[in-house]
């Protein structure tokens, strides 16, 4: 137990070289030249970035992310030590560099972790995949980073990828918005929620969920929970984007504004935690805990933002 509450966190990475969430955002187009100074222009371009980025990590007192590689088995271990640590019930990693590597991360402690498949929806197997990752593997969700899918995310081709969620009856985790740190990807045609719709519509016995509050597709977001009921929000990370709003955004409007609309049933707490030292962002559960309870949130409704959905979405009995 966290305070009086059960909490589940449903959205962090397992740290693992290789992992999505890792770095290497930006991937050429197949067929795409590659100049010959491309990376020392990169690192350029990385340097000119490289106080954005540290900013941010002194803003939350964060400790820069170690370098060397570590086992999945040690990995796995000071994860399961950090939930002990803060009280934390059980934890989702969306992604962890494949779904094999994950799936044996999950296997080492099985009461505390749960998994998503994260593999490219564009496969020409993905579905099958899909099945494969859930049915064999015993991942419980399906993960996808919508501005690194070549193709819109309502095309028709991956209807195979919604119908085996469908079937599966599993969650699917979609981020949309800026993609990664400073300097990260902030233009893409599948760069807001609202793309989303006809697949939601169309498949409207599969939750999606939409991670950070929709980033800076906020307006984008509400419209597209509202227009459908499987759509909810998760709660993870920063959410420092609000600073690049044009106009004066705070995490407690935030809670504030889908509080009201979708209710306490849609929304999903998520840290985005990943790498060490850090392990677990605690200051962001505790952020979200203080401005949830300065807005007279009941305690049952505490239990759902911060544990019940996400357990009701997975199938995990608290």
């Amino acid at each position: 137990m966290y305070q009086d509450l059960t909490i589940v966190d449903f959205h962090t990475h397992f740290p693992i070289r290789g992992d999505a969430s890792q770095g290497g955002l930006r991937t050429r187009e197949p067929g795409a030249s590659v100049r010959p100074d491309a990376e020392a222009r990169e690192a350029a371009r990385k340097e000119r970035l490289a106080r954005t980025q540290t900013q941010w990590r002194l803003a939350f007192d964060f400790p820069e992310p170690e370098a060397e590689p570590r086992s999945t088995e040690e990995q796995a271990a000071r994860w399961a030590a950090e939930l002990d640590r803060h009280g934390i019930a059980r934890i989702v990693f969306v992604t962890g560099r494949d779904n094999d590597e994950l799936a044996r991360a999950v296997a080492l402690f099985p009461d505390k972790f749960f998994g998503m498949a994260h593999h490219d929806i564009t496969r020409p197997d993905a579905a099958q995949e899909l099945e494969r990752a859930v049915t064999t593997l015993g991942l419980r969700g399906y993960k996808q980073l919508a501005p690194r899918i070549p193709v819109l995310i309502n095309d028709r081709s991956l209807y195979p990828v919604w119908e085996m969620c469908e079937r599966l009856g599993i969650p699917v985790l979609i981020h949309f918005g800026m993609l990664g740190a400073a300097g990260g990807v902030s233009y893409h045609p599948n760069i807001s929620p609202a793309v989303l719709e006809p697949v939601a519509r169309d498949f409207p016995t599969v939750d999606f969920v939409i991670p950070h509050f929709g980033i800076q597709h906020v307006t984008d977001l509400l419209f597209l929970c509202w227009s459908c009921p499987n759509v909810s929000v998760d709660t993870s990370g920063s959410n420092q984007w609000v600073r690049w709003m044009p106009y004066k955004l705070t995490l407690e409007d935030l809670f504030q504004r889908f509080f009201e609309t979708i209710g306490p049933e849609r929304i999903v707490f998520g840290s985005d935690s990943s790498w060490f030292p850090r392990g677990f962002a605690l200051r962001y559960l505790q952020d979200q805990l203080r401005i949830c309870r300065f807005m007279n949130v009941t305690h049952d409704q505490l239990q759902l933002i911060f544990g019940g959905n996400a357990a009701r979405l997975l199938g995990i009995d608290l």
